[in-house]
């Protein structure tokens, strides 16, 4: 059995990090498997293929993120498609911590100007800000006014709001690759 000629298909990666503990792989098993998964601090990287239609997966690169790892983050940058960057929205002691390194990562991928997603993990905790609130503090409409962005709030326990998010860089990558010329059909 071969493949079927005339179906055209394409895996667009995608560049999940965030600071530690921020639920990146809890989100993205989540996802995967539809079930919550118990997960360890991800050393190095886990790599998943999330199919979202016939014509594009999304081949989502699940980077550490201790501050040993980030380091590493901007090697990932060079064959990706889109960043989503994950945040604890419950933690506000860490959000300058996960603001400067949201920053860092869209200094090294400034050249191809990919879009952003960024979800705001752990809406299911008591004080989690709003998508409002993180766009806010992050400053998002100055950080990102040369990209497509997106803030989806989220939770990784429930699974509210995680497919709305990786619709949105479906569409996004779909939008750029449409753009390039580099995909004829969907």
């Amino acid at each position: 059995m071969g493949q079927n000629p005339t179906k055209q298909s394409k895996d667009a990666v995608i560049l999940m990090v965030g600071l530690d503990d921020a639920g990146k792989s809890s989100l993205l098993y989540k996802m995967k498997f539809g079930e919550t998964v118990t997960t360890t601090p991800t050393i190095g990287f886990n790599v998943e293929r999330i199919e979202m239609d016939r014509n594009i997966s999304l081949m989502v690169w699940d980077v550490g993120g201790q501050q040993t790892m980030r380091l590493y983050w901007k090697s990932y940058c060079r064959d990706t498609d889109g960043i989503m960057f994950v945040v604890d929205s419950s933690n506000k002691e860490r959000l300058e911590e996960s603001q400067e390194e949201l920053e860092y990562i869209l200094r090294h991928s400034m050249q191809k100007k990919l879009p952003l997603v960024l979800l705001a993990n752990k809406q299911d905790l008591p004080g989690a800000l709003t998508a409002a609130e993180i766009t806010r503090e992050f400053n998002l409409k100055r950080m990102c006014c040369d990209r497509d962005w997106f803030v989806q709030p989220c939770s990784a326990k429930t699974g509210s709001g995680l497919e709305q998010g990786f619709r949105q860089m479906d569409l996004f990558v779909k939008t750029s690759l449409l753009n390039d010329n580099t995909f004829k059909s969907f």
